[in-house]
C-alpha cells in the first residue's frame, strides 16, 4: 500500500494510551487486514524556509496550507527508494502527490536540481519546491508504524504511530535512528484515513472510550518545542539555498547541509 503516490482523503487523529490502543486492535480484527509491509519504521525529514515559514503558516490554521518532505521505510542507503511528498491541505481534506527514487537520485535532485523524472507528479512537486527558494532540511521524524486497511474499502487506513523522535542535525534518511521523544511512552497516535464516513463498529469503540479527535501534528509540535527552547523567539537556520550548500556525507547520505 505504501507505493500510492496520490492522495485525497481525511485525515482524523486520535491520541491513545497503549490500552486504548490494544482495544481497538482487538476490535478491528475482524474489519481491517494488516499492512503488507507490517511494522515499519517511519523516517520523514520537513523541508522548510529558514524562518520556518511552512510549519508557521500550518499552525495558524489557514484554509490552505502545504508540507515538503522526504521520507522513507526504514533507514535508506544509495538504492534504497525513497519519496519526495508534497502534501496540500485545503477545507480538512488532505491532497498528497509522491515520486519515488533512489536516495541517490534525491540526493542529485536536491543539491544538482536535477530532476530524476519526468512525471506530471514529479513537475507539481518541483513547481511547489521553487516557490520557496530557500528550503533545507529542518526537521527529522522517526516513528515505528502499524499499518491497517479495511477488507472492504482498501481506501479506509488506519495507522499507530509509537515512539516519535524529532532532531535537528543529523537530517539524512541515511542516518541511524535517534531523537528526542515527542510523546510519553504509554501515548499511541491514531491516524484514520477515509475518502467517507467512518464506519459504526470505530464510532462504537471511540464513544465507549471516550476517545475524542486531535489535532495533532508531529512536525508542529517539534517546532512548538523549538521555539519554546528559544523563550518563544522566531528560530533561524542557515539562510542560503541548497545548492550553494557545503555538503557532507553522513552514513552514505550527503544532503545534510554544514
Amino acid at each position: 500500500m505504501s507505493n500510492q503516490m496520490v492522495f485525497k482523503r481525511y485525515e482524523l487523529k486520535y491520541m491513545l494510551t497503549r490500552r486504548q490502543r490494544d482495544i481497538i486492535r482487538e476490535a478491528m480484527s475482524a474489519y481491517m487486514i494488516a499492512d503488507e509491509h507490517g511494522r515499519k519504521t517511519i523516517l520523514s525529514l520537513y523541508l522548510d524556509t529558514p524562518d520556518y515559514l511552512l510549519i508557521r503558516r500550518s499552525i495558524d490554521k489557514p484554509v490552505y496550507k502545504e508540507k515538503l518532505r522526504l521520507r522513507s521505510y526504514d533507514v535508506a542507503d544509495k538504492d534504497t527508494e525513497v519519496f519526495i511528498e508534497l502534501k496540500k491541505k485545503y477545507n480538512s481534506v488532505v491532497y498528497k502527490r509522491r515520486e519515488g527514487m533512489t536516495e541517490r537520485e534525491l540526493e542529485q535532485y536536491l543539491t544538482d536540481k536535477i530532476v530524476p523524472k519526468d512525471t506530471q507528479i514529479m513537475h507539481e512537486i518541483d513547481f511547489a519546491m521553487k516557490r520557496y527558494p530557500s528550503l533545507s532540511p529542518a526537521v527529522m521524524l522517526s516513528y515505528e508504524r502499524e499499518a491497517f486497511y479495511s477488507k472492504d474499502d482498501h481506501d479506509f487506513r488506519m495507522t499507530f504511530d509509537e515512539n516519535i523522535l524529532w532532531r535537528t542535525d543529523d537530517l539524512s534518511l541515511c542516518s541511524s535512528v535517534h531523537g528526542t521523544p515527542l510523546l510519553d511512552s504509554n501515548q499511541v497516535l491514531l491516524e484514520v484515513k477515509t475518502t467517507g464516513a467512518i464506519p459504526l463498529w470505530l464510532v462504537r469503540i471511540l464513544s465507549q472510550e471516550n476517545i475524542r479527535k486531535t489535532s495533532f501534528s508531529k512536525y508542529g509540535t517539534a517546532y512548538q518545542t523549538i521555539l519554546a527552547n528559544n523563550q518563544n523567539r522566531l528560530p533561524r537556520r542557515e539562510s542560503m539555498p541548497i545548492e550553494h550548500r557545503t555538503t557532507q556525507t553522513l552514513n552514505g547520505g550527503n544532503y545534510k547541509y554544514a
